[in-house]
Order: C-alpha cells, then structure tokens, then sequence
C-alpha cells in the first residue's frame, strides 16, 4: 500500500524555544514533516527562494510578532510572490479584528499558541486538505465581525451580492473542482466559469481561492468541515 507523502511544514518564528519545542512535537507524527525553520521574515524569504521544487512546504507556520519583519508583512510578501503556499497563524494575540484581517489576506488558519496538540495537528491536516480550517470559536468570531457595521466592508467588501449561478460555482470551488470540472457539471463553457471566478473575487474582495472558501463557510454556502 502506497504512503501519501508527508506534509511538508516550515516554521518562523523568532522565539527559539517556540521553534524547537513546535519542530519537536511534529517530529512524533508519521505525516508530517519539518522541511524549515527560520528566525525571521527575511531569512525565510531568501531561503524559501533557494529551494527546489521538491523541497518546497506545503504550509508555512507563521508568528505574528517578530522582527524586522512582522508575521502581517511577511503573510503579504508571501502572498503576493508563492499564492499557492497556505498559511496558519500561530499568536498569543488572538483577536476579532487580527483574524478578520488575516482572512483578508488569504490565509488559511489562525491559532492561539495555547492551542491543545489535537486542535494543532487537526489544523495542519485540514489546511493541507481543504485549504483552511476553522474552530466553531473561529467561526463565531468572523459571525460577528461580518455583523459589526463599521467592520462589515473591511472583510469581504460586497458592492452587490453574488447571484444563484455565482454561489453554485462557488460552493463547486469549494470542492476542489477545476474550472473545466465545472463548467461539466453546469453545462457552461470554461471561460465562463473563468467569468464567474473572477466576478465573485471582485465582489467579495478576496485575494484566492482560500478567501472565497472563508467567504463561502461565513455566509453559510459551503458547510465548516472537521475532521
């Protein structure tokens, strides 16, 4: 029986003990795997640009308080240059407004450090999976945030709302389906769903596809999955 591959993790934060004691408690499980750890943004940077393909993480392990370059600054430059890279969060400051904006950025998942180990492994295993991961606390949050009227046009900012067709393309994103999946199963042409794709992202002001699931698990068009 063939082994899925590991899942390949990097870590950045510029707390050594934090670094070590992370690295060490993933070294126990059999599916995934440390690939790098950093001290910083910058260094993270000019590594993550050295490796081969093969090396490359699948998800990187972000603090949000470090020097020179803050865990805000860092999620946007890697945003901007490796889209396909997912993030999580890991912060002592667990906060309404950082993880509304943190989802504005397209990141994947936001973790208190005090998280328990099965709340930690679980957010690694369905970040790899599906993109992103949310705790029913997480969802109340982003509940409450998309509800505050001076917060509201900050998260997802909605000149109009997305119509029948754009939910169904929506929740088919959602499953992991390809444009030409799609536009299969709606019995459209691909460039249509192209169309689609980018109206909804126009709409909602989300930055990937992560942002339209996050949209789409929020205003409850595709359903929050666990394990």
């Amino acid at each position: 029986m063939l082994m899925n591959p590991p899942i390949k993790i990097a870590l950045i934060d510029d707390e050594q003990l934090i670094l070590e004691g992370v690295k060490m408690l993933l070294s126990t499980e059999q599916n995934i795997s440390v690939c790098l750890t950093s001290n910083s943004g910058p260094d993270f940077i000019e590594r993550l640009a050295g490796l081969e393909a093969g090396d490359f993480p699948d998800i990187a392990l972000v603090d949000v308080q470090m020097k020179p370059m803050n865990g805000f600054e860092l999620v946007a430059l890697l945003k901007e240059n490796y889209p396909d890279l997912k993030i999580i969060i890991l912060s002592s400051h667990y906060k309404t407004s950082i993880l509304g904006y943190m989802v504005k950025l397209g990141v994947s998942a936001f973790l208190p450090k005090n998280s328990d180990r099965k709340t930690f492994i679980e957010a690694i295993t369905m970040v790899h999976k599906n993109g992103v991961f949310f705790t029913p606390g997480d969802h109340q949050m982003l509940l409450s945030y998309m509800n505050s009227t001076t917060k509201k046009k900050s998260l997802f900012e909605m000149d109009d709302e997305l119509s029948e067709r754009e939910k169904d393309v929506v929740k088919l994103i959602c499953q992991e389906f390809t444009n030409h999946e799609i536009a299969d199963k709606l019995f459209i042409s691909p460039r249509t769903v192209e169309s689609h794709r980018q109206r909804i992202v126009e709409k909602i002001g989300a930055k990937n596809t992560v942002g339209i699931v996050i949209y789409a698990i929020i205003n409850n068009i595709h359903p929050l999955e666990r394990i």
